[in-house]
């Protein structure tokens, strides 16, 4: 069978856009001779569609949608992601579906059967699990339907299932000839090694050739990287679709019986994490500007090596034309980081200000005088300056509807490092999933790209090699208050994303006091992520909605039984 992985970017909550996009899949997947065209999970609505679901105008809206999609399909059958209305009159009141459409009719509906809660998911919120696997007969062959998760559930490759039915199992003692599989599945550094060995272990495991096709582009937090892959039922990979772009790829599927193993295909390498990282990072800011209609982006340039990265990452998403970078200096900043800055902004050709905050910094320590009169300077007054420049930078955005882009990275953002109402003001925190030391390896693999391509590196040396520091005092460096980068986010990566103890972080030899210090660090500061921008998630766990913790409460890491 000749099938087409239509890869898309839909925009949540676009119904007619979206619409026009499945329609254009389905003209050119006709033209390539393709018999099924398969789109990705819920590619009427957008993913996640969160509470739109709660809408009963939208889904009546994505209904008839769905319709119009399915008179377009014309000669050919199409595989539409919707969520569809459960008649039963007890559980949830939706599916997470897939139709079958062809010649203006809705042939057949299947239903996913695992539904995440997990991380950034929260499926069960909306629907109810499907009652039952579904097959559809197409060209004569029994294809199974499946949704995203369905596919998760490998008892063979996780060694703790989490749902105690397996869809794939049932699907195809059921009869099913060839898996498809429509899904969202979030970017995450080196998922997509995970992925292809997930769906090359399934089609050998049950000797069915697998088609997989996920969502591309980025909605809010979340970033979809596509990778929609074909595999026959040896695990050899037909064919795959681009990486971060819309693509559309047609390949032919056979049958165990009618097919030997599957010549070595020309499958593009893998890239390298900071290529993937620097693609995501690009898309994530494009289409969270253009979802959210904005042209232009304001950044805060410091002369630091964060803004400098998040400078040329805006750039690369909406071109340099459309990117105001502001230096705001105050007495306290240093001559190297205002030439660094303007420095940076030549070099890709973005545009420049320079607006010193000296006089506002005065005026408002005057107006507080009085009131501080008998305490000794301190975080207070460091922090005027941040609040300053994030007023300024935020009457920009307001002046000229510009997005203002923060700079924070997650190692600053664990420990608090920075300051409500000042560096965190802004539409979207670009690097807050970007540990600090990871900041500085996508930094020079800019500048190699760059000179790669004949280019100037665009990032100064000397912002790559001097101590990092918020210029808020004479003379500060991170490292006044904060661990070596290299052990803090070493410590990062054992508290926040794998949720280890402090006793089993000390065990690996890193000093007790520090551990002690940055937990202490990230516990007391959820209250300032709380209420920073929505942030692109690139690792395993990601400050935003996938991490839940309470803000008022009191456990202590360092307890032990019994009570005293």
């Amino acid at each position: 069978m000749r099938i087409a992985m239509a890869q898309i970017n839909p925009t949540v909550g676009d119904i007619n856009g979206n619409a026009k996009k499945l329609c254009d899949a389905i003209h050119q997947a006709r033209d390539k001779g393709a018999q099924l065209v398969v789109t990705p999970e819920l590619s009427l609505l957008g993913y996640p569609p969160r509470d739109l679901l709660l809408k009963p105008a939208v889904l009546k809206h994505m209904y008839e949608a769905l319709k119009y999609v399915a008179g377009k399909s014309m000669g050919i059958t199409t595989l539409v992601g919707f969520a569809d209305a459960n008649p039963a009159p007890s559980g949830r009141g939706l599916f997470n579906a897939v139709a079958a459409v062809r010649d203006g009719q809705i042939l057949s509906r299947a239903y996913k059967s695992l539904l995440p809660t997990y991380d950034v998911f929260d499926e069960t919120r909306y629907f109810e699990p499907g009652p039952r696997v579904e097959s559809i007969h197409v060209e004569g062959l029994v294809v199974g339907l499946t949704i995203c998760e369905d596919l998760w559930n490998d008892a063979e490759l996780f060694p703790r299932p989490i749902y105690h039915f397996d869809p794939i199992r049932e699907i195809v003692s059921s009869g099913a000839q060839i898996l498809v599989n429509i899904s969202a599945s979030p970017f995450v550094l080196g998922k997509n090694a995970l992925r292809r060995r997930l769906i090359t272990h399934q089609a050998k495991r049950w000797k069915v050739p697998i088609v997989y096709v996920n969502q591309v582009g980025a909605n809010d937090e979340l970033i979809f990287d596509g990778n929609s892959i074909a595999v026959d039922a040896h695990g050899n990979i037909l064919a795959c679709a681009g990486d971060f772009i819309p693509d559309m790829v047609v390949t032919d599927v056979s049958l165990p019986a009618e097919s030997t193993p599957a010549e070595a295909r020309s499958i593009p390498p893998e890239k390298s994490d900071m290529e993937t990282l620097y693609r995501a990072l690009v898309l994530g800011i494009r289409d969270y500007a253009s979802k959210c209609r904005f042209k232009s982006a304001v950044l805060g340039l410091s002369g630091g090596i964060d803004s400098a990265v998040v400078a040329c990452l805006a750039a690369a998403a909406l071109g340099p034309e459309h990117v105001l970078g502001v230096s705001m200096p105050s007495r306290f900043s240093s001559s190297h980081s205002q030439s660094d800055a303007a420095v940076l902004a030549r070099a890709l050709k973005i545009h420049y200000e320079s607006l010193p905050i000296e006089a506002v910094h005065r005026g408002l320590e005057q107006t507080l005088a009085p009131l501080f009169r008998h305490l000794p300077p301190g975080l207070a007054e460091e922090n005027m300056q941040a609040r300053i420049r994030g007023n300024i930078l935020m009457a920009i955005s307001n002046k000229f509807g510009h997005l203002l882009l923060t700079t924070g990275n997650k190692s600053e953002v664990a420990t608090g490092y920075c300051t409500l109402y000042g560096d965190m003001c802004g539409g979207l925190a670009v690097i807050s999933d970007v540990p600090k030391t990871m900041v500085y390896e996508l930094a020079r693999w800019i500048n190699h790209h760059a000179v790669a391509k004949g280019e100037p590196a665009p990032i100064p040396e000397s912002t790559l090699t001097k101590p990092p520091s918020a210029e808020l005092r004479p003379d500060q460096k991170d490292q006044d208050s904060l661990p070596p980068y290299d052990q803090l986010d070493a410590i990062l990566q054992k508290y926040v994303e794998e949720e280890q103890s402090i006793w089993d972080i000390t065990a690996q030899g890193f000093d007790k006091a520090t551990v002690e210090k940055v937990a202490r660090l990230v516990d007391i500061n959820e209250y300032k992520r709380k209420q920073m921008p929505p942030g692109l998630k690139v690792t395993s766990r990601a400050f935003g909605f996938g991490r839940r913790m309470p803000i008022a409460q009191q456990y202590d890491p360092l307890a032990k039984l019994p009570l005293h």
